[in-house]
C-alpha cells in the first residue's frame, strides 16, 4: 500500500496513538458475514472442540489459568478471580493474521494481532475458578475461534509468574492457516492499521487499546510501541493533507 509524507513535526515529543487520532479512522461498517469460502463453528463444533482440549490437557474441574496479551487484557469477557502478572517464554506478539470482517474488510483487509513462536511476552495471567471454568471458556471459545479452522488455536503452554511455573492456556497463530501472514515490514503493517476499519472497529484502535493496558500493568512492548508511532504519524498526516 502506498505511504503518505510525513508532515513536519516536533521531533522531541514522542507521537502516540490517541483516541483524537484513532477517531480519524471511524467510520460505520455493516456487518456482511462470513466471507465467501469461510465456514464458521456450530454450536457442537465448539463443544467438541473445547471438550477434546480440556481432555487433552487433563482437566477434573480445578481452577483454569488464561495467559492474556492482547485484546483480552482490555475485554476479557471473561469472570476473571485473579490477574497476576506473567511471562511467556518462547512466544512474542505479532500483527499475522489477515482479517477480511471484524476489523477490516474484503475490500480493505486489516491485520490481527497473535502469538507466532521465537522471544518472550509479557502479559497477564487470569485465572478462573473451577466452577465457573466450563460456562467461562464457552465463552472464550466463541470470541476467539469464530472461523473454522481457528486462525489462533488454543494451546497448553507453561507461563512464569514470578519463580513460579504456572500452566495456562493461551491461543496462538496457526503458521499454516490460510489467513496467516509473514515478511510484513513495520512500515506495511502500520499502513493497514491506519485504514482498516470493520464492524468492530478499526486496527489502529485496537493497538492503542493495546499499548494503553499493557502500560497500564507495566508493560512496554518495544514492537508494539514503534508501531503505533508509525500509525500516528501516518494518521497526523493524513489530518494534515486532508486540511
Amino acid at each position: 500500500m502506498d505511504s503518505v509524507s510525513a508532515a513536519p513535526r516536533d521531533q522531541s515529543v514522542p507521537l502516540r496513538l490517541t483516541p483524537e487520532l484513532v477517531a480519524l479512522t471511524a467510520h460505520k461498517v455493516e456487518d456482511r458475514g462470513p466471507p465467501t469460502g469461510v465456514v464458521v463453528h456450530s454450536e457442537s463444533d465448539y463443544e467438541t472442540s473445547l471438550q477434546a482440549f480440556l481432555t487433552a490437557g487433563a482437566w477434573q474441574g480445578q481452577d483454569i489459568w488464561v495467559f492474556a496479551y492482547g485484546s483480552l487484557l482490555w475485554n476479557p469477557a471473561l469472570e476473571v478471580d485473579e490477574q497476576v502478572a506473567a511471562v511467556l517464554p518462547g512466544w512474542h506478539r505479532a500483527f499475522c493474521i489477515r482479517l477480511t470482517r471484524f476489523r477490516g474488510t474484503p475490500e480493505q483487509p486489516g491485520l490481527m494481532m497473535s502469538l507466532v513462536s521465537g522471544g518472550s511476552c509479557r502479559g497477564a495471567l487470569y485465572r478462573i475458578a473451577g466452577s465457573r471454568a466450563l460456562e467461562n471458556l464457552r465463552k472464550l471459545w466463541r470470541r476467539e475461534m469464530t472461523v473454522k479452522p481457528p486462525t489462533s488455536p488454543p494451546r497448553w503452554v507453561t507461563a512464569k509468574a514470578g519463580q513460579a511455573a504456572v500452566g495456562a492456556i493461551v491461543f496462538a497463530a496457526d503458521r499454516q492457516g490460510h489467513n496467516f501472514v509473514t515478511g510484513m515490514t513495520d512500515e506495511e503493517i502500520a499502513c493497514v492499521l491506519c485504514k482498516a476499519v470493520g464492524h468492530w472497529g478499526s486496527g489502529a484502535e485496537y493497538l492503542m487499546q493495546t499499548v494503553d493496558h499493557l502500560e497500564h500493568l507495566g508493560i512496554r512492548d518495544t514492537n508494539l510501541w514503534r508501531l503505533q508511532r508509525l500509525v500516528a504519524q501516518k494518521l497526523v498526516d493524513l489530518q494534515v493533507i486532508g486540511r
